[in-house]
């Protein structure tokens, strides 16, 4: 795992010959060796289309390229930070919550809709956060930004996981979401989230939660 948590709020990279990392622009504190940082134009492994596909989604978060060999300081904005290794599966996170990860992934966009039909809409709409959702495939490391904390929740097929679609950092595994309403709609006008709006999460897999609902 290229990621070492420092403390919460600050993770170490070690960066190797070969061996690339992508990060938010702005996220590096500090360096130690012979380490380049450049704006990064193809959008990681996923090329062009990742690119469009970012900027349709109003997801365009600038990215460095991240090469040589030495050791990086990652942090942003004093938020927590969490690392999450992946073992070949999909790890779907909002773009604005990379802080970074191994070039050793395939990064894509995914329309939220396709998994939910209408809610990838209603979620859009609600919490303010875009339809489409990064994703990132294969096996490396990513560290992903929150408030005040993250809780990873096992997801089972015999036990779905709610919760507050605000509150939603990203999943992993073979998992399906679906946005279910706890009130009338009656009830719902002029209300934010909440408890009103929860998103399902049904399958194999796991969800990360922060502790707030304060948006990056």
């Amino acid at each position: 795992m290229a990621f070492r948590e420092i403390n919460s709020k600050m993770v170490e990279a070690t960066v190797m010959p070969g061996l690339r990392l992508f990060s938010q622009r702005g996220a590096m504190l500090a360096y130690k060796g012979e380490v380049s940082f450049t704006p990064n134009t193809s959008g990681g492994q996923g090329g062009l289309m990742s690119m469009i596909g970012r900027r349709v989604a109003n997801e365009a978060t600038p990215l460095m390229t991240v090469e040589g060999s030495g050791t990086v300081l990652f942090g942003h904005g004093g938020h927590h930070i969490q690392v999450i290794g992946l073992t070949g599966d999909t790890l779907y996170v909002e773009a604005d919550r990379l802080l970074a990860f191994e070039g050793s992934l395939e990064q894509g966009t995914m329309f939220m809709g396709s998994q939910g039909g209408v809610m990838g809409m209603v979620r859009g709409q609600v919490t303010g956060q875009g339809l489409f959702t990064t994703t990132l495939k294969g096996h490396g490391s990513v560290a992903v930004m929150a408030h005040g904390g993250v809780l990873e929740i096992p997801i089972t097929p015999q036990r779905p996981v709610h919760v507050d679609p605000q509150a939603y950092v990203a999943h992993h595994g073979d998992v399906r979401n679906k946005l279910s309403t706890a009130l009338g709609w009656r009830d719902m006008v002029g209300r934010g989230s909440g408890e009103a709006f929860q998103l399902e999460l049904s399958g194999s897999g796991a969800v990360y939660v922060q502790a707030s609902e304060e948006k990056l």
